[in-house]
């Protein structure tokens, strides 16, 4: 991508003379780059004292062309590209797939035409792209951010516009800045692949709405994160595919969720607003671990709310060593705080705090220095910053009230500077997750056979919802199952309760009832007396109250008592494949939404952080006197589960509850949904 970053030469097809327009504004931007510019309009021979050529054929050399042109002439102009040897095609007009059928196919033709000649395509409808370090504004943005370390790619050109105007007040430099658009050709993957070479970026930060290839995605997410950060900020939220969802999973694994399950295995930053987004990249444009918290203050107040936020945020104040705190006592006054956090107290003076912040970070015990201090006159930030800058230890800080200069200072050598100590602290524990990824490529640590003869002569039978009758599909895949059976009348009930043995859970099994407990089609603890009587009672029930439910049988299931209930799903999704759901089960999953999820297919490594990330990991791990459940055979069944999910065409699929005892898991209630005749 040199020739897009770095060209030699750009041309603005459909530059214009008019005043405020698309292509004037393009054309007046590149006036300050260090290449050559010429504009591409037959109407003129020269704009704003640019020469001006009819077609780009009749221009010379063109390594970067920039389209400001009518959707249905843009065809044609990438045709011209093409035999002109252009490179890179930045379309900055709209009037495509954003706008229907008809703007689909004329994106359509146009990626056929470039790829017939070689040109790559940046858009269309995008702002187009920056690169600060040479001039370099091929967009219609008035203003231009200044030259710093960390790339950014956003989905949303409006979002780059208002982010260049804030950028240019605070001094927030870029190394490049691309506006995706409808991504036709290029996306963010390739994107992400090109600036993890490039020696100007040293972080990538990325908005995006939707990401139309998944798992080329987290692919090359991942190797370049090892060596760059990725943060990431996805709109969206509140988007849910799961409106005629036939499952827990399919109401809980929203866009959002899969999203960040994804962004979870690539090691990229998740950050939930603009401001986690910025202040994420710019820390980590320049740190990449942190260690336990020293924090250093002149007020008492700040200092406080930060060490709480260390502890919220899940860090360490780091323990200051008897040496340190010696050392304290003797250039501090009495009433300081020698322990952390350091109060050097308001009155404290330039000297002061320059002693205090000398003898904190030689401990070795301080893996990171967060530095408050509020203006006093007695406080010279000049002197203090002099010294903070070469720091040997990562440094965040809370300096209120600087200069417009002494603010440069700290963003030229890359030191975040916040007003609010806790967004300091959450900045911190940004770059600590970022310092937990595990780079390495994951590897299946568990080797199981499958009886898959069985399972695909199961799987031939079924179309559409399959009930209880698949705990026989688990059965194949060594997942444990409590034994059952499927009675079609009262004698086949009392004839598998008693091969089976007492008591019995006995279940309709109707694939117009998903959750059985609303409509009381499910009974407990039934004994030996009880079965037959059982047995009809739950059907003529649901044939009273759901007249029109289909009824195949009654499940007879040995009941399983004690034990843990959790929950497993998987559900198919458009960009990333199957995921999978992990957490607390039985009827209150969607009440308490304690879960986690995963592409597939799962590592026992990350079926051990889904086990651990929920809430109720501390019920698993055993709380008054409980003994711990078996996490072990809880992480291989998540593994084996995993490959079943993607092994066949199953849109959704869950086991709930899943029941994890002190040795071995048991599955008691499954369903899923294959997609279509799959016979």
């Amino acid at each position: 991508m040199l020739e897009l970053f770095y060209p030699s030469s750009v041309a603005v097809v459909g530059a214009s003379a008019e005043k405020g327009s698309v292509g004037n504004t393009i054309l007046n931007n590149l006036k300050s780059f260090k290449g050559e510019v010429y504009a591409v309009n037959p109407k003129y021979s020269e704009i704003e004292g640019v020469k001006c050529y009819p077609s780009i054929l009749d221009a010379p050399d063109v390594d970067l062309a920039v389209i400001a042109v009518p959707a249905r002439f843009v065809p044609k102009t990438i045709e011209e590209c093409g035999r002109k040897g252009v490179s890179y095609a930045v379309i900055i007009s709209a009037g495509f797939k954003e706008t229907g059928s008809e703007g689909a196919a004329l994106e359509r033709k146009i990626v056929e035409i470039a790829n017939k000649f070689g040109v790559r395509i940046v858009g269309p409808n995008c702002l187009g792209i920056m690169n600060p370090e040479i001039n370099l504004n091929a967009t219609f943005s008035s203003v231009m951010p200044e030259y710093g370390k960390v790339a950014f790619l956003s989905q949303s050109g409006a979002f780059i516009l208002s982010v260049s105007v804030w950028a240019k007040k605070t001094r927030f430099g870029f190394s490049k800045v691309v506006s995706l658009g409808n991504k036709a050709m290029l996306d963010e993957s390739d994107f992400i692949e090109y600036l993890a070479n490039d020696n100007s970026t040293e972080a990538i930060m990325l908005y995006i709405e939707g990401i139309q290839n998944g798992k080329r995605f987290m692919e090359i997410a991942k190797k370049v994160a090892k060596k760059k950060p990725i943060i990431v900020m996805k709109s969206g939220k509140t988007e849910s595919g799961s409106k005629a969802a036939s499952s827990h999973t399919g109401s809980l694994a929203g866009s959002y969720e899969v999203y960040k399950a994804a962004f979870e295995q690539s090691c990229i930053v998740t950050a939930e607003n603009v401001e986690e987004l910025f202040d994420f990249s710019f820390a980590l444009s320049k740190y990449r671990k942190v260690g336990d918290v020293a924090i250093i203050t002149n007020s008492g107040g700040p200092g406080v709310m930060a060490s709480d936020a260390v502890e919220i945020y899940g860090l360490k104040l780091a323990e200051l060593s008897l040496d340190t705190v010696k050392k304290l006592k003797e250039v501090l006054p009495a009433a300081a705080n020698f322990y952390n956090p350091v109060d050097i107290l308001g009155d404290a003076d330039t000297t002061r705090f320059l002693k205090a912040f000398d003898i904190v970070e030689k401990d070795e015990n301080v893996g990171t220095i967060l530095a408050i201090l509020v203006p006093t006159a007695s406080i010279n930030f000049g002197e203090i910053l002099k010294r903070v800058i070469k720091s040997t230890k990562p440094l965040f800080c809370c300096f209120t009230g600087l200069s417009g200069e002494e603010e440069e200072i700290l963003i030229k050598n890359r030191i975040p500077n916040f007003f609010d100590p806790v967004r300091a602290v959450k900045t911190i524990s940004a770059v600590k997750k970022y310092a937990s990824f595990e780079f390495e490529e994951e590897v299946e640590d568990i080797e199981f056979e499958v009886d898959r003869r069985n399972a695909e002569e199961f799987i031939s039978k079924k179309t559409g919802y399959v009930g209880v009758e698949g705990l026989e599909l688990l059965k194949y895949y060594g997942i444990n199952v409590a034994p059952f059976g499927i009675a079609k009348n009262a004698d086949e009930a009392e004839e598998i309760a008693e091969k089976i043995g007492y008591p019995v859970a006995m279940k309709v099994v109707s694939p117009d009832i998903i959750h059985k407990t609303d409509f009381g089609a499910i009974k407990l603890d039934v004994t030996r007396e009880n079965v037959r009587d059982t047995f009809f009672e739950l059907v003529s029930r649901i044939e009273k109250f759901l007249p029109h439910a289909r009824i195949e049988g009654v499940l007879v299931q040995k009941m399983v008592k004690g034990g843990r209930e959790v929950i497993l799903g998987a559900k198919k999704d458009p960009q990333f494949g199957n995921i999978v759901m992990f957490g607390l089960g039985g009827i209150y999953v969607e009440v308490f939404k304690d879960v986690s999820f995963r592409i597939a297919p799962v590592s026992k490594r990350e079926a051990y952080k889904m086990i651990k990330s929920i809430k109720a990991y501390n019920i698993l791990k055993g709380v008054r006197g409980e003994k711990m459940a078996d996490l072990d055979s809880l992480a291989e069944t998540i593994v084996r589960f995993s490959r079943l999910s993607i092994d066949y065409p199953i849109l959704e699929m869950e086991i709930n509850p899943l029941k994890v005892f002190e040795k071995g898991c048991v599955a008691i209630d499954f369903r899923m949904v294959l997609e279509g005749d799959i016979k």
